[in-house]
């Protein structure tokens, strides 16, 4: 009956700290029509090495790891505000006008970010760049702090995007 007893209460703590441990899965999607053709929206944002290009939230861009452009290549962007981010390239397709990247570390408050930017040509001189990212929050308690909790992490990610999209539009127009 005791063993029976304990047995009952690690099973009962295992399957609690599990669920404490799952972050539910989040998402961002952001979008913006640009006033100019594809080839040139597509040429201010398809450098991976040069998000501060087009981005107005970041100070530095630098290839840390691998080659500009190439599958594996990682950068290290430094923000205005001196916090930085390391991304990977997970996929980059020309012909596409799109790339997909992940955030190995940095001071977002997510973990598990997998992101894509991809430019379409709506016409002559109209284009859709879309921007859209999956993640978890970073912090994965039950009860996280104000001001860290899912719609939090949304909200961030959100802002991120709709910053570097409207700099792109006013930039390219």
């Amino acid at each position: 009956m005791k063993y029976s007893l304990l047995l009952a209460s690690l099973l009962l703590s295992t399957t609690i700290n599990a669920f404490a441990d799952e972050a539910k899965s989040l998402s961002a999607h952001e979008e913006v029509t640009i006033n100019a053709p594809a080839a040139k929206v597509w040429s201010t944002v398809s450098n991976f090495n040069d998000l501060g290009a087009w981005h107005p939230a970041v100070k530095k861009t630098e290839i840390v790891s691998g080659t500009n452009n190439k599958v594996g290549a990682e950068r290290l962007l430094t923000l205005q505000d001196d916090g930085t981010i390391k991304e990977k390239l997970l996929g980059y397709s020309a012909k596409n006008k799109s790339f997909k990247y992940s955030i190995v570390e940095g001071v977002l408050p997510v973990s598990n970010y997998v992101s894509t930017v991809t430019v379409k040509s709506q016409g002559k001189d109209k284009t859709l760049v879309v921007w859209q990212g999956t993640f978890k929050r970073k912090d994965t308690s039950a009860t996280p702090v104000a001001g860290q909790g899912d719609e939090d992490a949304v909200k961030t990610i959100t802002g991120v995007y709709r910053g570097g999209l409207d700099n792109l539009k006013k930039i390219s127009e």
